[in-house]
């Protein structure tokens, strides 16, 4: 038996370690996926609110047009466009993955007849918000909507 090597190493155990990192890295994936899927479900709903929110202020007279009357589409203003889709979004409860919204800088009527919502939200991740919350970061989406009532 001289051509054989006599040191073997034990082995067993090697494949459950290989297991267990299989398993870990199969978790992770799935986790991250239902992160993306609930950041993806969140901004859909942040989107129907500033849609809705832009529906709103472009649907309601200024005061201005009272004055000076209703030309091809309602005339709107950067204040009247903010305060109305403040009070929409201030009436309709912040859906579950939603821990709070806010009207951002750019909302308001940049050509007096179109009605620009800019609205960010803070968002609950399942599973996956917690660590994101222990390392002191979150997740915010922030949508754009314009609407515009054209009168005919």
């Amino acid at each position: 038996m001289t051509g054989q090597r006599t040191d073997k190493r034990d082995e067993r155990g090697s494949l459950s370690i290989l297991t267990m990192g299989l398993v870990l890295i199969a978790t992770l994936l799935i986790l991250g996926g239902v992160g993306v899927t609930a950041a993806l479900v969140a901004r859909m709903r942040v989107t129907d609110a500033a849609d809705a929110a832009a529906l709103s202020a472009a649907s309601a007279l200024d005061h201005t047009a009272y004055e000076q009357g209703i030309g091809e589409a309602v005339p709107l203003s950067d204040a009247s466009v903010r305060e109305l889709a403040a009070g929409y979004l201030d009436s309709r409860p912040l859906p579950t993955d939603v821990a709070g919204w806010a009207l951002e800088r750019g909302t308001g009527s940049p050509d007096g007849e179109t009605a620009v919502v800019v609205l960010t939200a803070q968002v609950n991740l399942p599973v996956v918000g917690a660590v994101l919350d222990a390392l002191g970061s979150e997740v915010s989406v922030t949508v754009t909507s314009r609407a515009r009532a054209v009168i005919r």
